[in-house]
């Protein structure tokens, strides 16, 4: 049960779900970002920026946004929730191009602090093949993550820890976005 009276059924809204209707006000420029970071133009691919999402909420122990991104993550990558569990244990050994292990590096420093994002580590994204875009906006993605995290969690939310309701939302949320 939330720290805070939500007046509705957390069980039907967990995490951020139950806080986003709580306040829509605050709740919907919440989701236009997430949109916008998620799905909306990107030469990252949508499951690789989820990846993001959920490898940035296991660093943070945020088990409701890392379980709810890991799952969006599977639906839309080729490997699916093998190789999110792999990059979001240990990154370094996962079938990953070398530009996503650089730009996982960048998140990981992101969500810790802004000043742990050095230049070599955007040099070393960079001589991977990773574009300025592509590292702000993976630098956006870890810092949004980290406030959502601490959102959820700050507020003591209900975090499933079952897979079947965040891989049931999946289909809804990889076909009609964060929006809807």
């Amino acid at each position: 049960m939330a720290y805070i009276d939500l007046g509705l059924d957390e069980t039907v809204n967990p995490g951020i779900r139950g806080l986003l209707r709580y306040r829509p006000e605050t709740g919907r420029p919440l989701m236009e970002l997430a949109e916008v970071l998620l799905r909306g133009p990107s030469t990252l691919s949508r499951g690789e920026r989820e990846m993001v999402a959920a490898y940035v909420s296991g660093l943070n122990e945020c088990v409701y946004c890392r379980n709810s991104h890991g799952a969006f993550a599977a639906a839309q990558l080729e490997d699916g929730r093998p190789l999110v569990d792999q990059v979001c244990d240990d990154p370094a050994s996962a079938p990953i191009t070398d530009k996503l292990k650089a730009l996982l590096q960048i998140a990981a420093a992101t969500r810790v602090s802004g000043h742990d994002v050095t230049p070599s580590l955007v040099a070393a994204a960079h001589d991977a093949g990773a574009t300025d875009a592509e590292i702000h906006d993976v630098v956006l993605i870890a810092a949004a993550f980290s406030m959502f995290n601490r959102y959820v969690d700050a507020l003591g939310t209900l975090a499933p820890t079952d897979p079947a309701p965040y891989e049931a939302a999946a289909p809804r949320v990889t076909g009609s976005g964060y929006l809807a």
